[in-house]
């Protein structure tokens, strides 16, 4: 399939600059059997069914972003992709010209920054060692809102693109469709005797990378750490076993269970995926996906089209232009359910 069959026109007062007053006031759309129903999240719990697992991805964003000078003066900013060790990372460094390595860098006119060297795309620095990188960034880091959000992030952006289940700090975007969820909502589908289970993937920078080839067979997908304890994996089974569904909360949790899956059995993992789905993947451990609206053309819908089916999908995000749905990661959400039939290509 090409790129460009993963277009759709997107009026830019769609995009959500900012998040719904309360998290469940988002509205949720409905995809099964090719067929759209508008509801509010809200609804969710009357889609979830007693012995059903939700799988949510507990990773927290870091405030990754910082901001200062280079000796010359210039102004420089960072965005930490990955911390790599005790006073090390991985990150984008956006300015005139790129920091070469032993480049010093004066952060908030507070801390020490060093280049140190290159990996592709990435720097690779080193933080004055008065505190960890961690510590640094929850001082003087910005919360790293995505690009499409045309504004400065705010204080309350510290919580709000935050879920409330995130535990484990290291993610540099959040895994969206777990926004809307509050603690009554989390309550109320234990409640209705659903389970509840985690797994954890450090969101990249890498998710807002456009497809650049026409192709998409030949696309080269980023890399993400990952986690799948034996914990959930004895989840899923019960699930399995109780007749039940996996709901995955978020094509990160996605990502997560499938990359864990060999042969069709879901092990535990601890490691790096860059694993890629598209039209004609078949998924061995998702029943139901819960998602917001993704860009045009970017990987995360093609995984949507891949198990919703290509035509369903597309049509639902038709539907979700003209019935002015928010859009993207302070946007609404859909509940989509696996196509039941072979629907992968146009």
């Amino acid at each position: 399939m090409k790129r460009q069959d993963f277009y759709f026109e997107l009026p830019d007062h769609l995009i959500a600059q900012q998040p719904a007053k309360q998290r469940r006031a988002s509205r949720l759309l409905v995809v099964q059997d090719a067929q759209c129903q508008d509801k509010s999240f809200a609804d969710l719990i009357d889609f979830i069914q007693p012995n059903d697992l939700l799988v949510f991805n507990n990773t927290r964003v870091i405030p990754a972003r910082l901001f200062g000078k280079k000796a010359t003066g210039g102004q420089v900013e960072l965005l930490i992709e990955r911390i790599t060790g005790d006073n090390t990372a991985l990150c984008h460094i956006r300015s005139s010209k790129s920091p070469k390595p032993g480049a010093v860098l004066r952060i908030e006119k507070v801390f020490d920054v060093e280049v140190t060297g290159r990996q592709d795309a990435l720097f690779e620095v080193k933080f004055d060692a008065t505190n960890t990188p961690l510590e640094w960034l929850e001082q003087y880091g910005h919360m790293p809102l995505p690009p499409y959000i045309a504004r400065e992030d705010a204080d309350e952006d510290k919580e709000r693109y935050q879920t409330v289940y995130g535990s484990r700090p290291g993610a540099v975007a959040a895994p969206t469709a777990g926004l809307h969820f509050d603690e009554a909502m989390l309550a109320a589908i234990k409640h209705k005797g659903a389970d509840i289970g985690f797994v954890t993937l450090h969101v990249g920078a890498g998710t807002f990378k456009p497809v650049q080839v026409d192709n998409i067979s030949e696309h080269k997908m980023h890399s993400e750490w990952l986690e799948v304890q034996p914990g959930l994996v004895e989840q899923v089974a019960k699930a399995r076993e109780l007749g039940g569904r996996v709901i995955a909360v978020g094509t990160t949790s996605v990502r997560c269970l499938e990359s864990a899956s060999v042969d069709g059995e879901l092990k535990p993992f601890t490691g790096e995926t860059d694993i890629f789905i598209s039209p004609g993947y078949q998924f061995q451990q998702v029943d139901v996906l819960l998602t917001n609206f993704h860009l045009p053309e970017s990987t995360l819908i093609m995984l949507v089209s891949a198990f919703a089916g290509y035509e369903a999908t597309m049509s639902a995000y038709r539907h979700a232009v003209a019935a002015q749905y928010r859009f993207f990661s302070y946007g609404d959400a859909m509940l989509v359910f696996k196509q039941n039939r072979d629907d992968d290509g146009i």
